[in-house]
């Protein structure tokens, strides 16, 4: 989660929205780490948990990544709470809840519904005091 959290923070440094993810393979390789790049990219898909999906399943060769772990500074929007189910994501662990936009406990359960033909395990609230006051001084300062 700190290397998510570095991310995060690299990601403030060029304007975006700091949010960062560390994509894990089941042997605990790296895969991917990203942050946030919507504005950078002109492409509102490009939160951080995707951009480590696309790069973890451009280095293995696979759009299926099983067994892998998602350390994420922010708890995924709907759009990449389905990405993750899609992807077959083992398990995802989240630092601070998204109260307005959250697809995995916030707003909806999208990661581990049992309507879904995946389900991915959740872990919520590593390092969540860390994550939310990083995205609240980003909020203060932008009003």
């Amino acid at each position: 989660m700190r290397q998510a959290l570095n991310a995060a923070r690299r990601g403030e440094q060029s304007g975006e929205v700091p949010v960062g993810a560390v994509l894990v393979g089941s042997d605990g390789a790296l895969l991917a780490v990203a942050a946030n790049a919507p504005i950078a990219l002109s492409d509102p898909t490009a939160h951080a948990e995707i951009l480590a999906l696309r790069e973890a399943a451009r280095r293995l060769g696979h759009y299926r990544l099983e067994g892998a772990t998602l350390y994420c500074t922010l708890e995924p929007c709907p759009m990449c709470a389905g990405a993750l189910v899609h992807a077959r994501i083992r398990r995802l662990v989240f630092g601070a809840r998204d109260l307005r936009f959250g697809g995995v406990r916030s707003k909806f359960q999208i990661a581990d519904s049992g309507l879904l033909n995946h389900s991915v395990t959740v872990e919520e609230g590593v390092l969540g005091a860390e994550c939310t006051s990083l995205l609240v001084e980003f909020f203060k300062s932008r009003r």
